[in-house]
């Protein structure tokens, strides 16, 4: 599968476009469900800097952890950024961006959980076929027809058959994205909706990693290093979730009848209760 689209004198590369195109397909959702609700769209258009600077300084994070024995031997790896993003680190380097700037704009922050994080499984669904095009994030070498063989890629081993982990992996993303975005239109728990994407995330990206092939990505004893982080994430979103079941009992719901303002100051209200 070709990663680059010439036109004329320009180069366009599969992998940014997807990524590009997740980015404001979520953007666009986010926005439409915001105005919805009665929560901030201007907020929610500044916050996407805010999430794309925090998931780039993890993402690279993780991976200088990941790879510092060769970062000794070789410190150019350090400005090399061309390659070396770690997913996990993004999401979780974006997320706590996007806690911070919430917090610090004084607005209900499960709220914007809630609402954000289908999205952020809708952009990871479409970010995931870039990765196919480019070849990274590619599986192990299998035997079985859903065997996927690159012919040209900088990073996948060329005539060989592997496991579409990033087709498995965007099939996950989109039915998490699903998922969530009907149970979000439920009545519900305040942010239950963004732990439960943490939760099922961890689980499906715990489960992937079995066949995934770039081994350069690190591990430690039996499992890789976005497996241990999975882990992490599982227990830390399973506290999370049974303690706003116990503290935060009030449920809410959005009805169209109720205008966005009502919502708004509605929601304000119960975050106030909920820090007295």
């Amino acid at each position: 599968m070709p990663n680059i689209i010439p036109i004329g004198p320009i180069t366009i590369k599969l992998y940014g476009l997807m990524i590009a195109l997740g980015v404001c397909t979520g953007l666009f959702i986010s926005t439409k469900r915001a105005k919805k609700i009665g929560l901030s769209v201007d907020l929610i258009e500044s916050l996407l800097w805010v999430v794309m600077l925090g998931g780039f300084g993890g993402s690279r994070l993780i991976f200088y952890i990941t790879v510092f024995p060769d970062i000794i031997k070789r410190p150019s790896i350090l400005w090399e950024l061309s390659y070396g993003y770690v997913v996990y680190g993004g999401i979780l380097g974006g997320v706590l961006a996007g806690i911070c700037y919430i917090k610090y704009k004084k607005e209900p922050v499960l709220s914007y959980l809630d609402l954000l994080m289908p999205q952020v499984a809708l952009a990871q669904a479409i970010g995931r076929i870039g990765c196919l095009c480019a070849g990274c994030c590619y599986g192990k070498p299998t035997h079985l027809p859903i065997g996927f063989t690159y012919h040209t890629s900088q990073f996948a081993p060329i005539g060989v058959a592997l496991f579409p982990t990033q087709i498995i992996s965007s099939m996950g993303d989109f039915v998490l994205f699903l998922g969530l975005f009907l149970y979000s239109k439920k009545r519900r728990t305040k942010g239950m909706t963004g732990g439960l994407y943490f939760v099922f995330y961890s689980m499906g990206r715990f489960a992937i990693e079995f066949l995934r092939g770039d081994v350069e990505r690190g591990g430690v004893l039996w499992f890789s290093t976005s497996q241990w982080i999975s882990i992490i994430v599982f227990v830390a979103a399973l506290i999370w979730i049974v303690f706003l079941k116990l503290h935060h009992p009030k449920e809410v719901i959005y009805i169209k009848k109720i205008s966005p303002e009502q919502v708004r100051r509605d929601s304000l209200m119960l975050d106030n209760e909920e820090r007295l």
